[in-house]
């Protein structure tokens, strides 16, 4: 096996558990919601997880490791994802913040770093942005 492939199957694999993390989320308060389910294929085609896969995971959610990027950014962008499909329903329970901090802590973020990165994200999801926030969000290039 070359070294490409050895990174192909790498990345398939951590896409597989975040898209698995992402269904778990999903799934916390017992039911899918429309929405959800909308959110979930749109996870599946961008994280290239097959039809038979993804109805795989739908099942056992939990049965799939997390592996965490090496990337900062690649991290951040999953925590965005988990943020979105939290969202998609507009509420953020106690069970899917619980899953939030044990993922944040499973990517690599500190207790502490994974705290404020949750309270800053929900104020952000939640509409919190002051007037500096969005200034600066609005000429980020």
């Amino acid at each position: 096996m070359s070294f490409t492939d050895l990174f192909k199957s790498g990345e398939r694999n951590s896409n597989i558990g975040h898209f698995a993390s992402i269904v778990n989320i999903a799934s916390a308060n017992g039911v899918i919601s429309e929405p959800e389910e909308e959110l979930l294929k749109r996870f599946a085609t961008k994280l290239n997880i097959s039809e038979s896969k993804y109805v795989e995971i739908l099942k056992n959610p939990t049965g799939y490791p997390l592996n965490p990027p090496n990337s900062a950014d690649k991290r951040l962008e999953r925590m965005l994802d988990l943020f979105k499909m939290i969202y998609a329903d507009q509420v953020l329970d106690d069970e899917e913040r619980d899953l939030l901090e044990r993922y944040a802590i499973g990517l690599g973020y500190t207790e502490e770093l994974a705290a404020k990165l949750i309270k800053r994200s929900i104020e952000i999801f939640n509409g919190g942005l002051d007037l500096e926030d969005y200034r600066y969000l609005l000429n980020k290039k």
